[in-house]
C-alpha cells in the first residue's frame, strides 16, 4: 500500500515522500498515529501543489540543516565508560549518550536523527546524524576505559621525555 509520510521516520522515509509499506504497518500504525495518509490520487495531486509553493521553505530549510552540518565537521567524542577487563562496556553507548555528549560540547541534536549500532566494546566507531535527506554527517566515535584515561597520559609523558634524553646523549 502507498502512503504518503507526514513526518521523517528514519528507516522508511522523509516528510511528504510517497512509500510502500505493508498494508498492516499502514493502517494499524501510521495511519493512526498521524505520521501517514493513503495515497490516492486526489491526494497525491494535493502533496505536488503543496511542495511546489513549498520548495523555497524546503531550501531554506536544506540550507539550515547544512549549517548544522558544517558545524559538526571534525568533531570528535571521546565517550568514557565502566570497561570490564575483557574490553567489553558495562551497558552500551547508543544514540542518547551520543546525543549527551554533544548537548556538553554545545549542540543540541535530538536523539532519534542520530543512526547507530548499540557500542558494547572499546573502539573507534561512528554514529550518522541525519538533519536533512540530502543532509547526513558521520561523527567519529571513541569508547575509552574511564579508569584507563590517567594511564594513558603517563605513558605518553615518559616517551615524550625518552627522545630528549637521547638527543642530550647524542650532543655529548
Amino acid at each position: 500500500m502507498e502512503i504518503i509520510l507526514k513526518e521523517d521516520i528514519i528507516g522508511l522515509g522523509y516528510k511528504n515522500d510517497i512509500v510502500n509499506v505493508k498494508s498492516g504497518y499502514g493502517r494499524n500504525y501510521l495511519i493512526p498515529q498521524g505520521k501517514g495518509v493513503i495515497a490516492s490520487p486526489s491526494a497525491k495531486k494535493i502533496l505536488a501543489e503543496n511542495l511546489k509553493q513549498q520548495a523555497h521553505k524546503l531550501a531554506a530549510i536544506k540550507a539550515e540543516a547544512e549549517k548544522k552540518a558544517e558545524a559538526l565537521n571534525g568533531v570528535v567524542l571521546v565517550i568514557e565508560t565502566k570497561v570490564s577487563a575483557t574490553g567489553v562496556t558495562y551497558g552500551s553507548v547508543n544514540a542518547n549518550i551520543v546525543a549527551e555528549e554533544l548537548k556538553k560540547k554545545g549542540f543540541d541534536i535530538d536523539r532519534k536523527i542520530i543512526v547507530m549500532n548499540d557500542i558494547k566494546t572499546v573502539g573507534d566507531f561512528s554514529a550518522k546524524i541525519c538533519f536533512h535527506k540530502e543532509v547526513e554527517i558521520e561523527v567519529p566515535v571513541k569508547v575509552v576505559d574511564e579508569n584507563a584515561k590517567p594511564e594513558v597520559k603517563a605513558e605518553e609523558a615518559p616517551v615524550e621525555e625518552a627522545p630528549v634524553a637521547e638527543e642530550t646523549t647524542v650532543e655529548e
